[in-house]
């Protein structure tokens, strides 16, 4: 009897600590993909910054950037980025995937710079930190939820190709309504992909576990797709909320 209850006792005690591994290594998983992401975004803020002061000082550089056919380029350079990792991910070494992704955000903030330009500074910190509370709240629900959010993800990505497609065509419309109309569209989408895409990444983490190589790519990517999400609302919102010089 006294076997019994030790051999419980001892079963228990594994149990508990493999559901403390878990635990941790679930933790460990995500808190990457949050590094990465708060990272990429640092890389974008500076390059941003960094590029809207020199255009500033620099007349040329500014017609250059901003009023010549090199604005397109510019505009869609980030797009290709993101599609060589998401096509490449899995015959990229991890190095090269990491200097791609860092890259592709210092891209990003050369491609948004402009902002510093059209939009007070006041406006667009006080927009980031809208931004940053709501990226926060939506993702801590897509982690904590116990809702199936498949169904969701699927109607959002399908918005989402909407989206493009419509901001496509404004930039050469120029439409003021229509661009108000995807502002606001743009941001329900991206706050429900907020919280999908962190139930996604939280349940990928049992296909990637314990595997070096799966789960770094699965970071990255991750890190990614959050990002993102996050810049793409930050846009949205900034453009229904900042103020205009």
């Amino acid at each position: 009897m006294a076997d019994y209850r030790d051999q419980q006792a001892r079963f228990g005690t594994t149990a508990a600590q493999s559901s403390a591994e878990y635990d941790q290594g679930l933790r460990s998983y995500m808190l990457g993909i949050y590094n990465y992401m708060a990272l990429a975004l640092a890389v974008t803020g500076v390059a941003a910054m960094g590029t809207a002061y020199y255009a500033s000082t620099n007349q040329a550089f500014l017609q250059m950037l901003y009023f010549s056919p090199l604005r397109y380029v510019v505009m869609f350079a980030p797009l290709a980025f993101v599609l060589i990792l998401s096509f490449g991910i899995n015959k990229l070494s991890t190095s090269s995937a990491q200097a791609i992704y860092w890259a592709f955000s210092a891209v990003m903030g050369i491609s948004i710079s402009s902002i510093f330009m059209v939009y007070t500074s006041a406006s667009i910190v006080q927009v980031f930190f809208i931004t940053a509370a709501s990226f926060g709240a939506l993702s801590l629900y897509g982690y904590t939820t116990q809702r199936n959010l498949t169904g969701m993800g699927s109607f959002l990505m399908m918005g989402l190709f909407g989206l493009i497609i419509a901001s496509v065509v404004n930039i050469f419309m120029q439409s003021s309504a229509m661009q108000f109309a995807i502002s606001v569209i743009g941001v329900l989408i991206f706050a429900g992909l907020t919280a999908y895409d962190t139930q996604r990444l939280k349940l990928q983490y049992d296909y990637v576990a314990g595997n070096t190589a799966a789960m770094s790519r699965a970071t990255l990517m991750g890190a990614l797709s959050l990002y993102l999400n996050f810049i793409n609302m930050f846009m949205m919102l900034l453009s229904l909320f900042g103020n205009r010089d």
